[in-house]
């Protein structure tokens, strides 16, 4: 006999499985969630992140359908200024407390296991080990697993570094840095910073904020990334003819463009991309979204390295295979170099839904929460598998200019094929995790003369989608052959 007794047993409660519960819980008024996580409190990786992270792109459509994250109001100062607010830190972790204690708990259909790791199961009988205590509990799962694990995302605190650091040598992650007050008695004399994603990002802004000269900096920056202005990706109800042209800029750069690194500079002319070095051609693209006030600050540290990936650091050099490059006295590393999400997940994708399993994916890049939102509204509305999955195909997660292209056609063709649909349009048009839905549901409400100019750009896109299948196919091809080799 089971311990437990549960419709839908949810691994993982970080954004994923929360905002599958969130909705799986409002649509089907009947069923019960049993929801594991290793860590002690919800929340997912943001438990393991650097204090002073935050949401790259405004809060408005992050967390769960049910509950807003941050207050509807502009930042006045600082490099957001003028722009909707980024939730921290520790508001995404009070946040996710508050899904789970003031939603999902009081609805009596929740049950929820901190501390708790999943050890697999088979015919609808899964085990699980309680990491503190080492008792076994079993599961019965009436209905399905829900897999909230894919994206397998990484930060520094739970990261291995790939390169060997000598005896003697200051090594921190992000994560340290506010502490360094306690070491006022020997602060670091200089800074190297290992890594050129946007955690690299966030740690360089940090410091010269923190009132760290640029001098006093390196940076280990083996590629260089393409990045989003944030200032057209605000929310829908303060910029909806924004977003409607960055869509517009998307497909007609595709269209004009040879590749993928062509469409990437004519996205720059349009104010959409943005990169650090004017002079240094990005080679990567992990859909990190900043602010021109933050490119400012990080053009200021000048010593930036770009001889590859680093073998090993000691106290006074950074080694690139052979070569050592000296550092001065009293050096900190910081070591940025963890991934996001490992290059084997972005192709490690299979069905949404296949029999009594759930794997909660990208239906379109890069919106995690809404995806996994979606699967939950289909999961209840849709009878079976073969309904279902066409309408969540597995979005690709492209990492580099060349194959992004892939990324744009697979979200327009998602858009259209849930447009179509009268359930999943209906969905989006009250979803608070759709960039768009709820915007222009309001205006057609409204019979705004709004739409007038939004339907003259929206046939422009379609007019142009047959330029974005061609490269998007392109870059399908790249993706998938640097997938196998």
């Amino acid at each position: 006999m089971s311990d437990i007794t549960t419709d839908y047993l949810i691994v993982g409660a970080g954004a994923v499985g929360l905002a599958f519960a969130d909705t799986l819980i409002d649509e089907d008024s009947d069923c019960h969630i049993t929801i594991v996580d290793r860590h002690a409190r919800p929340g997912g990786h943001w438990n393991d992140a650097y204090s002073f992270v935050a949401l790259h792109q405004p809060s408005a459509t992050y967390g769960v359908n049910s509950l807003e994250l941050c207050t509807d109001r502009v930042d006045t100062e600082g490099h957001n200024a003028a722009m909707y607010p980024l939730a921290r830190h520790a508001e995404i972790l009070a946040y996710y407390d508050r899904v789970m204690r003031e939603k999902l708990l009081p609805s009596g259909r929740v049950t929820y296991l901190p501390l708790t790791d999943y050890r697999g199961g088979a015919d609808g009988v899964h085990s699980l080990r309680g990491i503190l205590s080492g008792a076994e509990q079993s599961v019965a799962v009436r209905r399905k697993l829900v897999d909230a694990t894919w994206f397998q995302t990484s930060v520094p605190a739970t990261h291995t570094p790939s390169f060997a650091v000598a005896p003697g040598t200051r090594r921190a992650i992000p994560g340290d840095l506010p502490g360094l007050w306690l070491e006022a008695a020997n602060p670091p004399q200089h800074f190297v910073i290992l890594g050129g994603g946007k955690t690299a990002m966030d740690t360089a802004v940090w410091l010269i904020e923190a009132g760290v000269a640029p001098d006093r900096i390196d940076w280990v920056r083996p590629r260089d990334s393409w990045m989003f202005n944030r200032r057209q990706l605000q929310p829908a109800h303060a910029g909806l003819e924004g977003l409607v042209e960055f869509q517009l800029a998307l497909v007609e750069s595709a269209t004009a463009a040879a590749n993928g690194r062509a469409m990437c500079h004519l996205l720059e002319t349009r104010g959409v991309m943005l990169r650090i070095d004017p002079a240094v051609e990005p080679a990567m693209f992990h859909f990190a979204v900043i602010s021109e006030g933050e490119v400012a600050l990080m053009q200021q540290i000048t010593r930036v390295h770009r001889q590859g990936r680093v073998t090993a650091i000691e106290p006074d050099a950074i080694l690139f295979g052979e070569e050592r490059v000296p550092v001065p006295p009293g050096t900190l590393f910081i070591d940025c170099t963890a991934t996001a999400v490992p290059f084997s997940a972005r192709s490690d994708t299979r069905p949404f839904f296949d029999g009594d399993t759930i794997t909660l994916q990208l239906v379109q890049t890069p919106f995690v929460p809404y995806s996994a939102a979606l699967a939950a509204f289909l999961e209840v509305h849709f009878d079976t598998d073969e309904e279902r999955n066409p309408l969540c195909n597995p979005a690709p997660l492209t990492d580099c200019p060349d194959t992004y292209p892939y990324a744009v056609m697979a979200n327009l063709l998602s858009g259209a094929m849930l447009s179509a649909n009268p359930k999943t349009e209906s969905f989006n048009s009250r979803s608070r995790l759709h960039p768009t839905g709820p915007e222009i549901a309001r205006l057609k409400a409204e019979r705004s003369p709004r739409l007038a100019s939004l339907a003259k750009v929206g046939e422009a896109i379609r007019a142009n989608l047959p330029g974005v299948i061609k490269l998007g196919m392109a870059a399908k091809a790249l993706h998938e052959s640097r997938h196998e080799t």
